[in-house]
């Protein structure tokens, strides 16, 4: 009998095809009538942000194998799915240099104010000399302090240090000696970072410790120029205190590409924000890259459920080996 894979968000004609090669591939949407019915036999599971737990999986008996398309996996019970015996999977790597891209593009649109201006001529307000209360600031050889510096926030570092020659300060779980020596960056402790920087960049994962590890005593360390940036998840930032600091001019400025809650709904205060730049979590969404990031999820599942160690394997005590 042919491993059943369940897709449950689009993925490419081409992926589709690739799988259907060699599994029974059934395509439905999660809380459809289809999807409730097709995970019961289904040994294979692939798409994104769907949340993985322990209600779902008891509905999953067979399953042997989550392939997630995304680099973070917080959607992801991996202590149950570990449990279980089932194997976890992401897609990082792929993403870093496009994410990177995006998270430091938006950086300089909040610094200079792009999508302000961009709407101001448009507009047709754009009559003559510019006042100064539309001015933006600089971004090189500014001081950009970046929280979690992981695989991304090395890449935003790089684009800071050599880019545009920022001073970088950093603080992570654990240090970054690679980083330290080629970017110039500097350890320091979050509210020495916090006090300091003049581009905050949060880049950490989101874990039970780091739900709200922005709020409001952080963006009161901040100076009143800062510019935050959050390109990790929303759930890292209490956004009524976010809301609160940027109305109440206790930073200048902020860029987000994640909030708490996706999309956000038509009465959310961030959206009368002025000094709030505001993407809908595009952080890697380039065709190259999401066809990168598809492809490396589809060899996932495709080694877990023929018997090898995929690629991305999130629970390597799962299988008693670690992947190289």
């Amino acid at each position: 009998m042919m491993e059943k894979v369940l897709i449950y968000s689009p993925i490419s004609e081409e992926g589709t095809i690739k799988l259907e090669d060699r599994f029974t591939v059934v395509t439905a949407v999660p809380g459809s009538e289809e999807f409730n019915r097709e995970i019961v036999t289904a040994t294979g599971l692939i798409g994104s942000s769907l949340k993985v737990n322990e209600a779902l999986l008891e509905r999953a008996p067979l399953l042997k194998v989550v392939s997630n398309i995304s680099v973070g996996y917080d959607n992801l019970d991996i202590e149950e799915l570990t449990k279980r015996g089932i194997l976890a999977t992401n897609t990082p790597d792929v993403l870093t240099e496009t994410t990177a891209d995006t998270i430091f593009g938006l950086l300089l649109a909040t610094a200079r104010r792009i999508p302000e201006l961009d709407k101001y001529v448009k507009e047709g307000n754009w009559t003559g000399k510019l006042s100064p209360t539309l001015f933006g600031v600089d971004v090189h050889g500014k001081t950009l302090g970046i929280i979690g510096m992981g695989k991304i926030g090395q890449a935003i570092a790089k684009r800071g240090r050599f880019g545009f020659g920022m001073d970088i300060l950093y603080h992570n779980r654990s240090r970054k000696p690679e980083a330290e020596t080629k970017l110039g960056a500097k350890y320091v402790e979050m509210d020495d970072l916090l006090q300091q920087a003049d581009f905050v960049c949060l880049m950490a994962p989101q874990t039970a410790d780091t739900i709200h590890l922005i709020s409001a005593r952080e963006f009161s360390l901040m100076k009143e120029t800062a510019i935050f940036v959050n390109g990790s998840r929303g759930a890292l930032v209490n956004e009524d205190d976010l809301a609160a600091a940027l109305k109440e001019g206790e930073i200048l400025a902020a860029g987000l590409d994640v909030y708490e809650h996706e999309p956000l709904a038509e009465d959310h205060p961030f959206l009368g924000i002025p000094n709030l730049v505001t993407l809908p979590h595009i952080g890697s969404a380039t065709s190259e890259t999401r066809a990168k990031m598809e492809e490396l999820a589809c060899r996932n599942l495709v080694a877990g459920l023929t018997g090898e160690i995929p690629p991305s394997l999130i629970n390597e005590s799962v299988v008693g080996l670690r992947v190289r």
